[in-house]
C-alpha cells in the first residue's frame, strides 16, 4: 500500500509516519504540507490511501478531497481533524471520504482504520455511526447549519470561536471584506443577527 500524508505540521506528519510504519502492508509513505503539494504528488505517483487534514493553509481539506475523488476516484481518503466529528465527518463522507478520525484518536484506532479501509473501503467508528444514525432519524428536520456551503460553515465555526473578520481573512487568505460578505450570508441562512447568537447555536449543536 502506498500512502500520502497531508498535514501542514511536520511533527504531526512524523508521528503519523511512525504509526503507519507498523503496518506491514505499507510499501511507501510520502508527505505533503498543503493541498497544492498533494495534487502535484498525485500527478507524479500512484497512491492507494491519502491521510488528509481538513485544516490546510492554502485551501480546505474538503476541497482537496473533492478534487482527488473527481480525478482519482479509486483512491481511499481518510480525513484527519482536530475538530469533533459533528462538524465535518458527515460532509466528508458525503464527498467520498472513506473515514474520519479526530487527531486525538489512539494510534491503535488509526491502524485499525487503515486496515479496514484497505480491506473494505470504509471505516466508521462507533461514535461516528451514532452521528450518522442520528442524522438519518432527523433528516426531515435538517439543522440550519446544513444549509451552509463548506466555506460558509468553516467561517461560521471561526466566528463562533471568537475570531475577528481580519483574523479569519488572514487564515483563509481572503480579504476582511470577503469574510464580511460570507458572514452576512451565514446570518441570513441561519436567521440570526449577532455573533453571540451564532456562538450559542454552535455550542448547543456541539459544533465548537
Amino acid at each position: 500500500m502506498n500512502i500520502l500524508i497531508c498535514d501542514d505540521h511536520k511533527i504531526v506528519r512524523d508521528g503519523l509516519r511512525r504509526i503507519l510504519e507498523q503496518y506491514k502492508e505499507v510499501c511507501l509513505i510520502d508527505e505533503a504540507a498543503n493541498g497544492r503539494e498533494v495534487l502535484k504528488l498525485f500527478s507524479k505517483g500512484i497512491y492507494d490511501l491519502l491521510l488528509l487534514d481538513i485544516s490546510l493553509p492554502d485551501q480546505s481539506g474538503l476541497d482537496v478531497l473533492q478534487t482527488i475523488k473527481s480525478k482519482w476516484p479509486a483512491v481511499y481518503v481518510l480525513m484527519l481533524s482536530m475538530h469533533p466529528q459533528e462538524q465535518y465527518a458527515i460532509r466528508a463522507l458525503t464527498y467520498g471520504a472513506s473515514g474520519y478520525l479526530t487527531k486525538d484518536a489512539a494510534a491503535e484506532e488509526l491502524l485499525l482504520a487503515v486496515r479496514e479501509i484497505s480491506k473494505n473501503g470504509k471505516y466508521i467508528s462507533q461514535s461516528l455511526a451514532h452521528c450518522l444514525a442520528f442524522q438519518l432519524n432527523n433528516e426531515n428536520n435538517q439543522p440550519a447549519h446544513e444549509k451552509l456551503s463548506d466555506r460558509e460553515f468553516e467561517i461560521m465555526i471561526k466566528i463562533a470561536g471568537g475570531k475577528s473578520l481580519k483574523e479569519i481573512g488572514t487564515e483563509l487568505c481572503i480579504s476582511s471584506k470577503t469574510v464580511s460578505t460570507y458572514r452576512s450570508r451565514i446570518m441570513e441562512k441561519m436567521k440570526l443577527e449577532k455573533n453571540t447568537e451564532l456562538a450559542r447555536y454552535c455550542i448547543e449543536n456541539r459544533l465548537i
